[in-house]
């Protein structure tokens, strides 16, 4: 970089108006002098190591925003280097830097200009996160509480890693995951789901959206082009298939899960469950449909695509382990940390059948070369230690509390109210008499009363009859039992009032 203003080539100006020097200079004044020195002024005080960058920085932004539009003129170097105070070559370099760039134009005697390659777009970062617009309660299912994040734990697990990570374990990883990671998973969800957990087919994902993505490629390149999803049932199912190229069929469900005889009308070899709490119905899938569904994937040599979305939340008995450890050849189990610490992490595990793995494990290879290995290196800590095993027991208590609380609300506001599924997860059908309904009505009555609820038929991928009441399906993990009971009595004060 040069230091001086001085004119080393000797292209001094003969009219003494700074007209054409040969570095790209511009007449001495006008429009284009005044608006450049007000983009550069702020850049110009700068720390002198850094002030050159600086000005081509602000210099660049300038042109891309419009604040120098297309044509302007600009100052010769001379002229603008001393209005900002500053050496002539700081402003020579930023000319020639902007103008191999394409963002100005320049020819020997005729001055600098801004060009006109530049066609950026204001930039705007808009937040796409779906939310219940001006919701005075938000009974919407999925969401845990965000609060009940372990952040002292996490922080220090994450100080834990940095300091004992080696240099090479940052390098790309094993598209599986890191085996340390691997390993603990195996350990935990062996010991608390009861699955058979082989760490070499364990493949750690961005949640079970990446999950869902990996089996419907695998399932697509297999020449399977169909699936079955349960109905009513979660909707990312047949939107993350269909972006896999495989259509999802909605089958129906009976008291026990899947009604089987659909299942086997349908034609379909592959279907995705939620046995051990059935999204949204909330109940669990019977021994004996447990078996028989296993039966059938058999015969049909097809597979049975668990989701245990929220399986370690069981608040009456111990969780009923899941589908997977009966026969983990005919049946992928995916789960995430989603609903236990935040589905802000995107972190979770599927575990394949063997006929599977090598085709899941290229998939994974090419989508993104493996989960980011400090993250896995966190989280595997964070096992190892137990942290997690105490994360997910004050998870436990806490959202006990609120599903009780819900169901005492429902009693003392909306009398009447029948409380169906087990009691697990964090969510609840909550079936209303029917003096309630139509379902259409109460719905509109509540949004009209800024309350944000769903019925049970907006889960169904077919269209469903009305029923005679209200079938309601009711997330309450997110709230806190005072927010639950406010949110209850206002539910059933819009209702009653329409």
């Amino acid at each position: 970089m040069t230091s001086s203003g001085t004119n080393p080539g000797g292209y001094a100006d003969e009219h003494g108006g700074g007209y054409a020097d040969e570095d790209g200079g511009g007449d001495g004044g006008g429009d284009g002098v005044s608006a450049a020195w007000e983009v550069l002024l702020p850049a110009a005080s700068a720390p002198p190591r850094a002030r050159g960058r600086t000005l081509q920085a602000a210099l660049r932004e300038a042109v891309r925003s419009g604040r120098l539009a297309q044509g302007t003129r600009l100052p010769s170097s001379r002229d603008l280097a001393a209005d900002l105070g500053v050496s002539r070559g700081l402003i020579t370099e930023a000319y020639e830097q902007l103008t191999a760039e394409g963002y100005l134009r320049s020819g020997r005697g005729a001055g600098t200009w801004v060009g006109g390659a530049v066609r950026a777009a204001p930039p705007r970062a808009r937040d796409l996160v779906p939310r219940s617009p001006a919701a005075r309660a938000d009974f919407v299912a999925g969401t845990p509480d965000l609060s009940l994040f372990p952040r002292a734990a996490w922080a220090a697990a994450q100080r834990g890693v940095l300091a004992e990570l080696a240099h090479h374990e940052l390098g790309y990883p094993d598209p599986r995951g890191l085996p340390r990671l691997r390993t603990a998973l195996a350990a935990l969800l062996a010991r608390r789901r009861g699955v058979v957990a082989d760490p070499e087919r364990l493949v750690v994902v961005s949640g079970v959206a990446q999950a869902t993505a990996l089996l419907g490629l695998v399932l697509h390149a297999r020449g399977i082009d169909a699936v079955g999803v349960e109905d009513p049932g979660s909707p990312q199912h047949s939107a993350l298939y269909a972006a896999s190229g495989v259509s999802a069929v909605p089958l129906p469900l009976d008291g026990e899960g899947l009604a089987l005889g659909p299942l086997k009308a349908s034609g379909v070899r592959s279907v995705v469950t939620t046995p051990a709490h059935q999204f949204p119905t909330g109940i669990a899938y019977s021994a004996r449909r447990r078996t028989r569904l296993l039966d059938w994937a058999r015969s049909v040599d097809g597979f049975v695509l668990e989701d245990d979305y929220d399986g370690d939340f069981r608040y009456d008995r111990a969780p009923v382990g899941a589908l997977q450890g009966l026969d983990p050849e005919r049946v992928a189990y995916t789960g995430s940390v989603s609903k236990s610490l935040a589905p802000g992490l995107r972190l979770g595990w599927l575990l394949v059948p063997e006929a599977l793995a090598d085709e899941v494990v290229e998939r994974k290879r090419t989508l993104d070369l493996g989960h980011p290995a400090l993250d896995q290196a966190l989280f595997a800590r964070f096992v190892e230690r137990g942290d997690y095993d105490r994360q997910l027991r004050r998870c436990q208590r806490a959202y006990r509390d609120r599903r009780d609380a819900l169901v005492a609300a429902l009693g003392e506001h909306l009398p009447g109210t029948r409380v169906t599924g087990i009691a697990a997860g964090l969510h609840v059908i909550a079936a209303l008499p029917g003096r309630y309904g139509p379902e259409t009505g109460f719905a509109e009555r509540a949004s009209a009363a800024g309350v944000a609820v769903r019925t049970l038929p907006q889960y169904c991928h077919t269209d469903t009859a009305a029923g005679p009441g209200v079938r309601l399906v009711l997330g309450y993990a997110h709230l806190s039992p005072a927010r639950i009971r406010e949110g209850v009595r206002l539910l059933a004060w819009a209702v009653r009032s329409g």
